[in-house]
């Protein structure tokens, strides 16, 4: 079900060319997104009681995370407005926040239930990391540094720069917010991408090149430890934006690979400056899932403190989603990802000996 609001305000999609303006509805600025609210949705009594119903379901099967399908989750009634979620973040604003899951009264393996069942209207989960996790938790296991290159930025308490994931949809659901700070900043890189060819042409013809991308030890088997690939891309009429920000930074430490030029540099830091000026700031709620899309999206997060108690510190699930049938991407997105072919979706992190698995407890 189409938002209607969204369809009234958001301009038609129209082909997309390099080194051209892109006309798409997910082409907004910070002010725009505080303004409207048809990418907020909030669950009413009935659709609550359904997904307790469902998590109550799963508890009595015994069901594994990760084992949850469609069938095994009904929502009868909340289908609707998932819908129109879904059809909000792949053909609207590319964003969209869905608010008043009861994560208050669930369990870790309730709460994951719900949101497994939810994130399965959207996509199809896929791996995060190395160790195979389709459910991530964003937590603070190491501190305020991201100092080495094993160390994964959602485990520390950083701030962290504007990026995109290695997914089509990224979902993040708050249990528990910081003491201060971590709030969620989003960006359109649509928006970022039109306002830099406004400006400064010269840097999207830097960003429109291929850039060398760390892998970040997390390389699949037969593959170099970086891989190539455009920031600005474009396939069969789409605009996609690959924005992995520290990741490509982080290439300058193999010193086989050429250093960075001046207006490489440039262009780097303008994409930081871009997504900052045209930024929305998030305040997670505890029961707050957001969605992002992340060949339109970028998104990061202020750096925060925790509270003392362990059981108070700041805590997201996270889910990566594959989307069939999602935006097309280029052919140079296939050496990201192992047995990836054409039209598939990117797969997230595979490497050698990976089982899949959901954790419970941050790892």
């Amino acid at each position: 079900m189409t938002n209607l609001k969204t369809a009234k305000r958001s301009p038609t999609r129209q082909p997309a060319e390099s080194m051209k303006p892109v006309i798409d509805p997910a082409d907004w600025t910070g002010e725009q997104l505080t303004r409207e609210t048809d990418w907020q949705f909030t669950l009413s009594d009935i659709e609550i009681g359904e997904i307790d119903a469902a998590v109550a379901g799963i508890r009595a099967r015994g069901l594994d995370i990760k084992d949850i399908t469609l069938a095994d989750f009904p929502l009868p009634t909340l289908d609707a407005k998932l819908a129109e979620i879904r059809q909000q973040i792949m053909e609207g604003r590319g964003v969209s926040l869905l608010r008043g899951i009861p994560v208050e009264r669930y369990d870790m393996a309730e709460a994951a239930a719900a949101y497994w069942g939810i994130g399965l209207r959207v996509g199809t989960p896929v791996s995060q990391n190395h160790n195979g996790h389709l459910l991530g938790h964003v937590y603070d296991l190491t501190g305020p540094s991201r100092d080495g290159p094993s160390t994964r930025a959602y485990h520390t308490s950083a701030y962290l720069n504007y990026h995109s994931d290695s997914c089509d949809v990224v979902g993040l659901l708050c249990l528990q917010p910081a003491r201060t700070g971590g709030m969620s900043s989003v960006a359109s890189s649509v928006a970022i991408y039109n306002e830099m060819l406004r400006r400064r042409p010269d840097l999207v013809a830097e960003l429109v090149k291929p850039w060398y991308r760390d892998r970040r030890n997390e390389i699949p088997p037969g593959k170099d430890p970086w891989f190539e690939l455009p920031v600005f891309c474009f396939a069969e009429g789409y605009f996609s934006c690959s924005w992995h920000n520290y990741y490509i930074r982080s290439t300058q430490r193999f010193e086989t690979l050429p250093r960075f030029t001046p207006a490489q540099t440039e262009a780097l830091e303008m994409m930081d400056i871009l997504a900052d000026e045209l930024k929305h700031e998030t305040d997670f709620r505890p029961g707050d899932i957001q969605f992002l899309h992340n060949h339109v999206i970028v998104h990061g997060r202020t750096q925060y403190e925790d509270w003392p108690e362990e059981h108070r510190k700041r805590h997201l699930l996270r889910l990566w989603l594959a989307t069939p049938g999602g935006r097309p991407l280029p052919k140079a997105v296939l050496e990201r990802y192992v047995g990836l072919k054409p039209g598939q979706r990117p797969a997230g992190i595979v490497v050698e000996n990976m089982d899949l698995k959901t954790p419970l407890t941050p790892e």
